[in-house]
């Protein structure tokens, strides 16, 4: 499910005809003081945060005038309420208050009406004290919500089944059933003093699998999540959203960088076993910076990204990597995108990599002997090394260290953008599914070994007068042919001349990294 925040949750009712206070999203108290000047009157300033019980934490508050609205605001943005924002909307004269929401109960298979005479704060307490006093009304997704069901479900709560109300529980339908949500809550749905009613505040999720239906929502990344996306899971997104190979999931945590325990990076696969594996971390006192799972068989090259953008966080000291220690995976193809990574910055903190599961011997070799000459040692583990074994192991590693240039000079390496090989007429080019690689000429010539020709895993290279080139369709390759595995660039640098290399970019990488140059 997707929250929506209450700025947009609003914008939905009201292109059902249900009204809502007038009101602007703003990012600053200078903003908010404009706002509150031109909407005139009383006001009141909302934190837009994914959180319920706001007032109790001081995140509504009522203004008088524009200079209040403005103190009010830079005390909420200054606090955690205030990291996405305040909307300021102008104060409505209120006469009466309920509780109203739709959503879908798994258990009665349907949508539910759930209404109460007692809305505003505390209506869970309400829920949980006095059932008897919200009322839960099955509907049909054929007949929707009539004037009939509205008002049996408002009588049985004890309440006025006014014709206005009854309209406004209809238009609460509309909106629920036109952006396909799983619930829409309006707490509180509001009685004015002239008769109406309107949403004073909104709580909404969306189905996940109907975000691509509706751009209306302006909704970035169609994933569960308490609040929005940070612009490097938006990056994260972006190479998954397309990619039907295996599973990417990126999502930044937020560590205290300032407090004792060391903050690292972690790179999971397989969501029980990563998980697992972040409680041992957390066990020996690691801090993880992030959540990462790469499973389900994903190509090289989202295991290269996956570990660029956990490297382009803060200041981690470690890069710690477990999963389920029996993946069907090739794990041979995660070390190389790992490889790809760690050289690409010329890694400086320690690395210690769980890679249990299919080849994970060869898997363990690739990623040791192919940052051996890297500032920090990088260990792999098998399936027989528990979580708790190489948790212990990360915490020694950083302990014994700084390493190289230590954290600052490879993180911030990490934060710049992959650069695309310059063209020339002596290569073999070709675009892939994510990415292009580029071979060389002039290096390939004087390589014997032609390890992009022995590693290259769907083989879709041959050797043409001394030089690898595809034997397959260009087209095809950009289909999905070139599986991205990497292995034309990182055993290339190995064993060969350093002829290959495959660029895979990751744009705004730069803009969106919290480590600079």
């Amino acid at each position: 499910m997707v929250r929506l925040s209450e700025h947009d949750g609003k914008a939905v009712l009201a292109r059902a005809g249900l009204a809502v206070p007038e009101g602007r999203l703003c990012a600053t108290a200078d903003e908010v003081r404009a706002a509150a000047e031109a909407l005139g009157g009383r006001v009141v300033v909302k934190a837009q945060a994914f959180t319920t019980k706001r007032k109790d934490q001081g995140g509504i508050v009522f203004a008088d005038d524009a200079a209040a609205a403005g103190a009010a605001a830079e005390t909420i943005l200054a606090g955690p309420l205030g990291e996405h924002g305040v909307r300021v909307e102008g104060a409505l004269a209120i006469a009466d208050e309920v509780y109203a929401s739709i959503l879908i109960d798994d258990a009665a298979r349907s949508p539910m009406l759930l209404y109460s005479t007692r809305g505003g704060t505390g209506i869970e307490e309400v829920a949980d004290e006095t059932p008897d006093a919200v009322s839960r009304t099955p509907l049909s997704m054929d007949t929707g919500l009539d004037e009939a069901t509205a008002t049996a479900a408002v009588e049985a709560a004890g309440g006025e089944a006014e014709p206005a109300l009854i309209t406004a529980l209809g238009r609460l339908w509309e909106a629920w059933r036109g952006c396909e949500a799983r619930t829409l809550e309006v707490n509180p749905l509001v009685k004015l003093e002239d008769g109406s009613w309107a949403a004073c505040d909104c709580r909404a999720t969306v189905d996940d699998y109907a975000v691509f239906r509706h751009d209306e929502l302006g909704i970035e990344i169609a994933r569960e999540s308490d609040r929005p996306p940070t612009d490097l899971e938006r990056i994260g997104w972006a190479a998954e959203r397309d990619d039907y190979r295996g599973t990417f999931f990126f999502l930044e945590l937020s560590p205290d960088y300032d407090a004792d325990a060391p903050v690292v990076a972690f790179h999971g696969t397989g969501g029980g076993g990563a998980m697992m594996s972040m409680d041992a971390a957390i066990a020996r006192g690691l801090t993880p910076a992030n959540f990462i799972d790469t499973s389900g068989n994903p190509p090289a090259s989202k295991v290269y990204r996956a570990a660029r953008l956990a490297l382009a966080q803060g200041p981690v000291v470690g890069y710690f990597g477990s999963g389920s220690g029996v993946a069907s995976q090739e794990q041979f193809h995660v070390a190389r995108g790992l490889v790809k990574a760690f050289r690409e910055v010329g890694l400086s903190i320690p690395v210690v990599m769980r890679l249990g599961g299919n080849a994970e011997d060869l898997a363990v070799e690739i990623l040791e002997t192919h940052c051996a000459d890297l500032p920090a040692p990088v260990e792999g583990y098998r399936k027989t090394d528990t979580p708790a074994h190489i948790a212990e192991r990360m915490e020694t590693l950083i302990e014994e260290g700084p390493y190289g240039d230590g954290p600052a000079g490879s993180l911030a390496r990490a934060s710049q953008e992959p650069e695309r090989p310059t063209e020339s007429p002596n290569q073999t080019r070709f675009a892939t599914l994510t990415g292009e690689v580029v071979l060389d000429h002039a290096a390939c010539l004087e390589c014997e070994a032609k390890p992009c020709l022995t590693s290259c895993v769907p083989q879709i290279l041959t050797e043409q007068d001394g030089v690898p080139v595809l034997n397959i369709d260009e087209a095809d390759a950009a289909r999905g042919g070139c599986t991205e595995c990497l292995a034309c660039e990182v055993e290339c640098a190995h064993t060969g001349n350093h002829g290959g290399t495959v660029f895979l970019p990751m744009a705004g990488l730069a803009a969106a990294a919290q480590v600079t140059t």
